[in-house]
């Protein structure tokens, strides 16, 4: 299932998508400031394509002009019990060669609409790291707002850091 924005299109991954991811994710500025290691090679993209990527409504972030994926962007399958649900979290990532430029608040955007509108949520949650200064951007320009911090494993990086909690429901999302 394909969804459109302005300049995006947002689509399931494919494996031949994988030199695309590996070209972001292999680089220190996107994966571990959003919990992940770096990726070792274009076959390790691959591989979490397979497994990672391949979740319902996780989406390839492509550019629709030249089709390149550009990012992922989707749910994340992770609940909370602070607010009503049905819920989610939206976790995303994006090449920086493309920072700047308002795409992954345009792909959050389409996000929510889809979250709210045709998913049935209630809530959607969206979190960052401490330090996280483009993350933190884009949940703020696409109107999440801050419920609480604390400090959370992160298990594939072996660490704990300071995690600050987002959310928009429903109806703060309708009445924006």
């Amino acid at each position: 299932m394909k969804r459109y924005t302005a300049r995006l299109m947002l689509r399931p991954f494919r494996e031949s998508d994988a030199a695309d991811l590996y070209a972001y994710a292999a680089d220190p500025r996107v994966e571990p400031v959003a919990g992940w290691p770096v990726h070792t090679s274009v076959e390790n993209s691959r591989e979490i394509i397979r497994t990672v990527f391949s979740s319902p409504n996780v989406f390839a972030v492509a550019d629709r002009e030249s089709g390149r994926v550009i990012g992922s962007a989707g749910f994340v399958g992770e609940h909370r019990t602070e607010l009503p649900g049905p819920d989610d979290e939206i976790g995303y990532a994006l090449n920086p060669e493309f920072w700047g430029r308002g795409l992954m608040p345009e792909a959050v955007r389409e996000l929510l609409r889809y979250g709210f509108e045709d998913l049935g949520l209630e809530t959607i949650w969206c979190n960052h790291y401490d330090g996280n200064e483009n993350s933190r951007r884009v949940i703020e320009k696409c109107g999440f707002r801050l419920r609480f911090s604390q400090w959370t494993d992160v298990p594939l990086l072996r660490e704990e850091r300071l995690t600050h909690f987002y959310a928009l429901t429903k109806g703060e999302w309708q009445n924006r």
